[in-house]
């Protein structure tokens, strides 16, 4: 704010310094249509150059373009700066935007898929599920976990998301509720007008203008009131005919009385003509925008503001340096620009109707969510600090609050699916041998934090179990974590679509289809000073191991043969050659001590 050229917008170099946007993104997010969340995309798309999808709701995508052509106006015709996009490059940006309903999830490409939530805050607010592979992280945008007059209360799955980015707006404050703030707001907007005061409400022109219209309605009608209340024409007008449009994203009140009376249809809240601001007599005036920084709010509050019977009741959020937030900190003299400075006589009230969820708001998203890392936006450093603390206190996450052009690393979890084999499967489980009749497939898959370790019960169907064996396998087909974990040994295999597959070492060769190559280790003793014949050296070889190595040991043509080819023993000329694979190695050792034993005994 304050700059008149590029640098009014974000520095966007820190994602590319080449400018190659759409080599590094995958795509762009937009959570709502205020300007602070928005007001920069057709400057990045259309003299930024990028070129991938744009990603919002419905209701986001039907206003967004005017709220940029209202403040591509001001800017341009107004203020006559130049280097501002244009109303055709604002149509060519909508052009790219891909639009989602609600819980629809939207795959941007094989890996990456994008999943919207319903965030409250204004119309067509959500919040953005992003998920690639089994990693994912939720951006809140703006958000109210506390439903108002006109629109719900913002939910979300119990995702366990591995990164949380919300929004801190209200991070350290905790608001009255709501009747109360109605009460008090409604109290002192009669008050003044009883006294012949005026009343201006600065509100941004969707949102926080409906929701007090609607209050402000009902109040009328209850109290036959004659009072003019009047909106500034142009986008608040345009604003009440999409909450018309889409009135299935407002609460559950509008939605029911709809078919009788649209609550937007409003009896005593009429259009602004700047010619009132003069007229005698008191009125209420909501006009846009919400910070006092420009428009016809800042007009009219300089020809409101010396009048003590006046009133301005700011009823949202006011960046530091805007008239607004000069206001709230008590000053009695406003200097709007160097040749204007405003004498405050008017009474300053500061009454919340934020749409931005409040400190228990962010924290009760937390325990809905449940997040691995939480990542602290769109707030002040101080207080996003004291809430970063508070959040590692209570819950033990990691959280950060990173300033602009930062980056965040955070650690994540990866499960990787491995199929295992059935014959591994069958070896390592006791269970496997009841349930192997209903396994109908060569493979079963599971899924493990470890390439190697099996946590999750095996899927399988009950056509051929015992009936008396049905209950079990039912609690194991249900989609739980499984109450054991079994450690698996054997060879993971990586096939060429990458699947991974965990094998049995005898069911490696047949599967890369490659002979088998065994590495085998020998031993030789001198015989030239052994009085026994070969044969009897032989016979007594193997009478010794299997009696004192309790293994399978058989005698035939000259060769001594222990444990199915485990160790051999065998006579070439005047040599004794012991032979072993080297998974036998502990066999072979004692099988040599045995034949030195007898080559020592028999040349005494």
């Amino acid at each position: 704010m304050g700059y008149h050229d590029e640098r009014r917008f974000p520095d966007f170099s820190f994602i590319s310094r080449a400018k190659n946007f759409t080599q590094m993104l995958d795509c762009v997010i937009i959570s709502h249509f205020h300007l602070d969340h928005c007001g920069a995309l057709p400057y990045f798309s259309e003299m930024c150059g990028y070129n991938g999808p744009i990603i919002m709701t419905h209701p986001t995508k039907a206003i967004c373009p005017i709220l940029l052509e209202d403040y591509r106006k001001i800017t341009v015709n107004r203020q006559g700066e130049t280097n501002f996009f244009t109303s055709d490059m604002i149509k060519e940006c909508m052009k790219k935007v891909v639009t989602v309903q609600l819980l629809q999830t939207y795959h941007v490409d094989q890996d990456l898929e994008v999943t919207a939530y319903y965030a409250g805050h204004v119309l067509g607010a959500a919040m953005f599920h992003v998920k690639v592979g089994n990693e994912s992280v939720v951006y809140t945008g703006d958000y109210n976990m506390t439903p108002d007059r006109h629109l719900g209360s913002a939910w979300i799955d119990k995702l366990r998301t591995d990164v949380l980015i919300t929004e801190t707006t209200y991070a350290t404050t905790i608001r009255d509720s709501k009747r109360c703030r109605e009460r008090d707001f409604l109290k002192q907007v009669h008050e003044c007008v009883k006294n012949g005061g005026k009343v201006l409400i600065p509100v941004f022109a969707l949102g926080r203008a409906q929701e007090l219209c609607i209050l402000l309605e009902t109040f009328w009608n209850r109290m036959n009131l004659t009072v003019p209340i009047y909106f500034s024409t142009g986008l608040t007008e345009k604003a009440n005919y999409y909450y018309k449009l889409f009135i299935s994203w407002t609460n559950q009140n509008i939605k029911q009385t709809f078919v009788k009376r649209n609550m937007f249809d409003f009896k005593h809240v009429q259009p602004f003509d700047r010619a009132y601001v003069h007229a005698p007599g008191p009125m209420v005036l909501f006009a846009t925008p919400g910070m006092l920084h420009a428009g016809t709010s800042l007009d009219v509050f300089k020809e409101w503001a010396p009048n003590p019977k006046n009133m301005v009741i700011i009823v949202g959020y006011c960046v530091a340096g805007t008239v607004g937030n000069k206001l709230l900190n008590g000053a009695k003299r406003v200097e709007i620009d160097k040749k204007t400075t405003v004498e405050v006589n008017c009474k300053i009230k500061n009454l919340s109707f934020s749409a931005h969820a409040d400190a228990k708001g962010i924290l009760q998203l937390i325990r809905q969510l449940e997040p691995r890392n939480i990542v602290l936006v769109h707030g002040e450093k101080g207080r996003m600090q004291y809430f970063k603390d508070k959040v590692q206190r209570d819950f033990g996450i990691p959280c950060y609050d990173p300033p602009n052009g930062t980056t965040v690393y955070v650690d994540g979890t990866q499960t990787i699916p491995v199929d295992i084999s059935r014959t591994l499967l069958k070896r390592k489980l006791p269970l496997a041998d009841r349930i192997s009749a209903s396994l109908h497939s060569e493979d079963t898959t599971v899924t493990s934090d470890q390439p190697t370790e099996a946590t999750a019960p095996v899927k399988m169907e009950t056509d051929e179990i015992d009936p008396q064996e049905n209950k079990s396998i039912e609690r194991l087909k249900r989609p739980r974590p499984p109450a054991h974990s079994a450690l698996m040994e054997g060879i993971l295999l990586m096939k060429s679509d990458q699947s991974l597959t965990l094998l049995d070492r005898d069911e490696l060769l047949p599967q890369l289809n490659t002979p088998e190559h065994i590495i085998s280790f020998s031993s030789k003793r001198s015989l030239a000073t052994v009085k026994q014949s070969a044969e009897e050296l032989l016979t007594t070889i193997a009478t010794i191991i299997q009696r004192d190595l309790d293994a399978t040991c058989t005698y035939k043509e000259s060769i001594v043969t222990v444990n199915n080819k485990a160790v051999q023993v065998r006579i070439e000329g005047k040599e004794l050659k012991c032979e072993w694979t080297y998974q036998h190695e502990d066999l072979a050792v004692r099988t040599v001590k045995i034949i030195d034993s007898l080559i020592e005994s028999s040349t005494r």
